[in-house]
């Protein structure tokens, strides 16, 4: 068995990785095209999931076709990480924690398509909106740490230390971008997309009109609606993350940890101005589907972004068997 995984293997990872923020994005535009019941309304039961109307394959309805896309998809990423665990299993079964990292991704693809059944039979209730896109997330960073742990370079190396302070402020803008997206989420599944009672104008996004950073003539007004809430807990989130996230990037920029950290940091500053922007212009502007998918992707790529660079703070285990010969070697000297 060999220290590192082959250049096949880190492909397949790679490959795994892109697929997955693919469904996450294919995911954005089942919602914003009102298909997300496309297979059938709440309490279909398995007429409606895994089945489309009860059948294995849809018609040929455009809401049919984009909720089934994201099925497939779906279904693709579960093969793709079910082959990662079997070749981590088969051939590199020494590195103790890619068979475990690979494994729980298994079981969480597996809680993800039962979270995807359900949040399809409770007609889109937000609370299952959210949990799903929150899921996602964790799935598509546990495929960066994979495909990091790939790296020849990076296996039982010494990580960057960016000194007092930094790696818990980098674990903790990671969280809060996480709390960002999923509020996020929740904000988003009030808009009833899909749903038979969906109306121009329900749910949370339009609950402080047109304003931003302003709602409602103030700038944080909680207390005026449950709606209102939902929206100012996003924009909360979304305002402590980019005082954490500006922190991370200075101090990386000054303190200059590694030259892949600075890039990360600079991708997170570049990938940051660009989402507060797309988020301004989807409460300044009327409902824009692209600019609505746009958001999503971008909070994905910030939530990448912000991952990597922590995960770079941290050291990937050598396999048993190399950590055994570095002993053997030691020794011997």
């Amino acid at each position: 068995m060999s220290s590192a995984p082959s250049t096949g293997y880190r492909r397949l990872a790679l490959t795994t990785g892109a697929a997955t923020f693919l469904l996450i994005i294919v995911g954005g535009i089942v919602r914003v095209s009102d298909s997300g019941l496309g297979c059938g309304p709440g309490g279909s039961g398995f007429h409606g999931w895994p089945f489309c109307n009860g059948d294995v394959v849809p018609g040929l309805d455009l809401n049919h076709i984009i909720e089934y896309t994201h099925r497939a998809i779906a279904g693709i990423v579960g093969i793709l990480i079910l082959a990662l665990f079997v070749q981590a299993w088969r051939h590199y079964r020494s590195n103790r924690a890619l068979v475990w990292v690979t494994a729980g991704l298994g079981v969480l693809v597996l809680a993800q398509a039962g979270l995807g059944g359900a949040t399809v039979e409770e007609n889109l209730e937000e609370a299952l909106v959210a949990a799903h896109l929150g899921l996602a997330m964790l799935l598509l960073g546990g495929l960066l740490w994979v495909w990091r742990a790939t790296r020849p370079d990076v296996i039982g190396a010494d990580p960057p230390s960016g000194g007092p302070r930094f790696r818990p402020l980098a674990v903790a803008t990671c969280v809060l971008v996480l709390c960002t997206i999923v509020a996020g989420g929740y904000m988003a599944g009030t808009q009833k997309y899909g749903r038979p009672d969906y109306q121009l104008g329900d749910g949370a996004h339009h609950a402080c009109g047109k304003e931003f950073p302003t709602c409602n003539g103030d700038f944080m007004p909680f207390g005026q609606a449950r709606l209102v809430d939902i929206h100012l807990t996003h924009r909360a989130f979304m305002y402590i993350t980019t005082l954490l996230a500006l922190m991370l990037v200075a101090l990386a920029v000054r303190r200059h940890p590694s030259p892949g950290v600075v890039r990360w940091a600079w991708g997170i500053a570049a990938v940051l101005a660009l989402q507060i922007l797309v988020g301004a212009l989807n409460v300044w502007l009327d409902e824009y589907e692209a600019l609505i998918v746009l958001h999503l992707a971008l909070g994905t790529l910030l939530w990448s972004a912000t991952l990597g660079l922590t995960l770079q703070l941290y050291r990937v285990p050598a396999p048993a068997s190399a950590r055994a010969r570095s002993r053997t070697e030691a020794v011997a000297a």
